[in-house]
């Protein structure tokens, strides 16, 4: 078996990430809170709403990634992983929960509508904010992808829905402003509470789907079998039964490997360790498990 290996330092620079998600959250949440004292409108309130719920998941997330980090002890023989997917469910269910509260004050405004004031310097700040959540959720996004994250592209992936959100009350606004139609306000912050539902309910299923042992994605399923086609030339070497799962960013792999039952446990073992050589080749940090079988 290959064993995982230990990196401290790309924890260390994950970690640094969701303390650039909890600074961003902390100066959008601030602008917004502002933007909505001043103008009094139900959209701010909401998107500040789901700004403050992007602190929260912050720190649920950090604390996800650093128990992640743990190695493997006497209760956990294949690490800590899955806490990324307990992550991922929180932040999705936190979203769900401000949607809910975003379209619950949308209707009380609806059936008493106000009027807006300050307008225009609402809007500049929630502009900012917004500009700020734009800049960090697709560097989160991007370091979710590249170092295999659930937890930081959950993050980040939150954060660009709080940029749509921003972006449909900040139109609403300025038609409110323009047409004086103030019962425009609670409508488009109803519409965006439906809209994040969607985003909140998949990221649910996704961790759902993780804390069930979902199979490797299959482009590379399909690079590890390519790797072990050319393991041999012997017909009566074959590597059967290939099975995946992943766990937050590590990756298991268990396979059959059949041989002629003339070979001695050297010879068979060494081409397990091929095997095992092959995989962590395509896809780094793998964690193999091969059983050794005789062809007769």
């Amino acid at each position: 078996m290959i064993p995982l290996p230990a990196a401290p330092n790309e924890h260390r620079l994950l970690e640094r990430f969701l303390w650039l998600s909890l600074a961003t959250a902390v100066a959008t949440v601030t602008l917004k809170v502002i933007a909505a004292m001043i103008t009094n409108s139900v959209g701010l309130w909401s998107d500040a709403l789901e700004s403050t719920v992007n602190l929260l998941a912050a720190g649920v997330a950090l604390w996800a990634l650093r128990v992640s980090a743990r190695p493997a002890d006497h209760n956990h023989d294949f690490g800590h992983g899955k806490a990324e997917y307990l992550s991922a469910a929180v932040e999705g269910t936190l979203i769900i929960v401000a949607a809910a509260a975003i379209m619950a004050g949308a209707v009380q405004r609806l059936l008493n509508p106000v009027p807006l004031e300050s307008i225009g310097l609402g809007m500049v700040l929630a502009t900012i904010a917004s500009v700020f959540n734009l800049i960090t959720g697709l560097v989160l996004i991007r370091a979710g992808v590249r170092y295999r994250s659930i937890t930081l592209e959950a993050d980040g992936r939150h954060l660009m829905t709080d940029v749509w959100t921003s972006v449909g009350v900040l139109i609403g606004i300025a038609v409110v402003g323009l047409t004086r139609v103030y019962w425009l306000d609670p409508v488009i912050a109803f519409a965006v509470g439906v809209n994040i539902i969607f985003t909140g309910y998949g990221l649910v299923r996704r961790s759902v789907v993780g804390l069930l042992d979902a199979t490797l994605p299959p482009d590379e399923v399909a690079l590890i079998e390519q790797a072990l086609a050319p393991l041999t030339d012997d017909p009566r070497v074959r590597v059967t039964d290939l099975r995946t799962r992943e766990s937050g960013r590590q990756r298991f792999v268990q396979a059959t490997l059949t041989v002629p039952g003339e070979w001695t446990v050297r010879r068979s073992h060494d081409l397990a360790d091929r095997v095992e050589a092959e995989v962590g080749q395509v896809l780094p940090g793998t964690v193999t498990f091969v059983h050794v079988e005789p062809a007769d």
